[in-house]
């Protein structure tokens, strides 16, 4: 009698054998991905990087509109593990920037069921885009000039933001700034100038893109052991890290009773009840503004920056865009905060050391873990942690994104790219920056067009 083993159709067993190198192809991608490029301490470092935009918005919304704080951070730790996973480098997941403006400035007549409604419908446009392959084609038409300039207005706007956050007092549940921040004090000026003068002795203008440690390599590809001068180890310090966890500290002294306001456990997650009015005021309020910002600066700037600080990774714009749809989709349903990828979070993170998915890995462990604990009641600690830190944080990402504009090497180029970015950034709106920004890349075209022509043979 044959043996079980025997009977299997060979048919079934070629079919099996496909699938099982697929799978195995997978967990070997996704292992690779979420491999430490750097040091452990870099890539925690650039974890970080991404805060100062982060912690001010969801703190915002959780103080005007009721945001769960700790749904909000159980999704958005998922979001990056996953995007850490797929993609290999440090994606961030930031708040959708518009959406969280109007509720913020708008809480009595834009509360959590308006907000998820335009994350809701902004995530359904966006998949709509990534899955026919007009986000690519988008990608592909518009000029690099014209990418810059939105790179450089966005740029530009955090660290006008964050200077705005170093020198005035905020008050985030009204999305307004009081009157000067003093020098002393655990929140004074002298605090956040220290810390900046910090980051800058450590990371300096930040690492070229070319840079590489070659003369440390051996000819087998093995690290050479070399020697640590003082400059070399003020180097490999984590500034941000170092800086947010002193934010952590000042915010237990400024507030030692808030322990004792702690509520362990997750908050309950619990679907949103969406009304037709709340979905008509969400799309026409939360996600006309929105679309423009997220196509341009959440997936055509993250897929030019990306490729740039990255070599090698080269993200479809299609593919980026049904990443962002799907946090939105999936999310907002259950009253996490509507997110995007961004620029300046990316720019920020690798700013700061980070230069792999497990870098945004780490980070999404961490908020998982704190949205299981804590839940909601981790707001009592973000309310007094010192707004000038997060500042700083703030500031340098933003540099790090406007520097990628410094590419443009003719004339032409840069003046399409600061026209872009002009009207961007007075205007308050990427969308008018961007169509600007068209406008004078088509105009100098046909004005050099005869010159580009041949002369006709007489």
């Amino acid at each position: 009698m044959e043996s079980p083993v025997n009977q299997i159709p060979l048919q079934d067993i070629q079919a099996q054998a496909p699938r099982s190198r697929f799978l195995s192809n997978v967990v070997y991608k996704v292992r690779d991905n979420l491999v430490f490029r750097s040091t452990v301490w870099a890539e925690l470092n650039g974890a970080m990087g991404d805060l100062g935009t982060y912690i001010p918005i969801v703190l915002a919304l959780t103080l005007s509109v009721d945001l769960n704080l700790g749904t909000t951070l159980i999704f958005t730790g998922i979001y990056n593990i996953l995007t850490g996973a797929i993609y290999g480098v440090p994606m961030p997941v930031q708040p959708m920037k518009s959406i969280a403006a109007v509720a913020i400035s708008n809480s009595a007549e834009f509360g959590v069921p308006e907000i998820m409604a335009a994350g809701i419908c902004t995530g359904g446009i966006l998949l709509l885009l990534g899955v026919t392959g007009l986000m690519q084609l988008v990608y592909k038409l518009i000029p690099l000039p014209v990418v810059r300039g939105i790179q450089l207005s966005q740029g530009l706007s955090f660290a006008m933001t964050a200077v705005k956050y170093i020198r005035k007092v905020q008050d985030f549940s009204k999305s307004k700034s009081g009157g000067d921040r003093h020098w002393l004090g655990l929140d004074g000026l002298v605090l956040a100038i220290v810390c900046a003068c910090f980051v800058i002795v450590v990371n300096g203008a930040g690492e070229e893109g070319g840079e590489r440690d070659g003369d440390d390599i051996n000819l087998d590809g093995r690290e050479r052991p070399k020697r640590r001068g003082p400059r070399q180890i003020v180097a490999s310090l984590p500034s941000a890290f170092m800086v947010f966890l002193l934010g952590v500290i000042l915010a237990f002294i400024r507030r030692p009773g808030v322990v004792r306001g702690f509520k362990f456990g997750p908050s309950s997650i619990e679907v949103v009840k969406i009304s037709k009015h709340a979905w008509k005021e969400g799309f026409i309020k939360g996600t006309i503004p929105q679309l423009p910002l997220s196509v341009l600066n959440s997936v055509i700037a993250v897929c030019k920056l990306s490729s740039d600080l990255f070599p090698g990774k080269d993200f479809s714009a299609s593919s980026v865009s049904v990443s962002v749809a799907m946090m939105n989709i999936v999310g907002c349903w259950f009253g996490a905060m509507p997110c995007c990828h961004g620029a300046g979070g990316l720019a920020g993170q690798y700013k700061f050391g980070g230069r792999s998915g497990g870098c945004v890995a780490l980070l999404g462990a961490a908020k998982m873990l704190l949205g299981l604990v804590l839940g909601s009641s981790l707001v009592m600690v973000l309310k007094q942690f010192p707004v000038g830190v997060l500042g700083v944080l703030l500031l340098f990402a933003g540099i790090e994104l406007a520097l990628a504009s410094r590419d443009m090497n003719t004339k032409e180029e840069a003046f399409v790219m600061l026209i872009c970015a002009a009207v961007s950034l007075v205007g308050s709106s990427a969308a008018l920056g961007f169509v600007c920004g068209i406008i004078a890349h088509v105009l100098l075209h046909l004005r050099n067009w005869p010159k580009e022509q041949p002369c006709p043979a007489l």
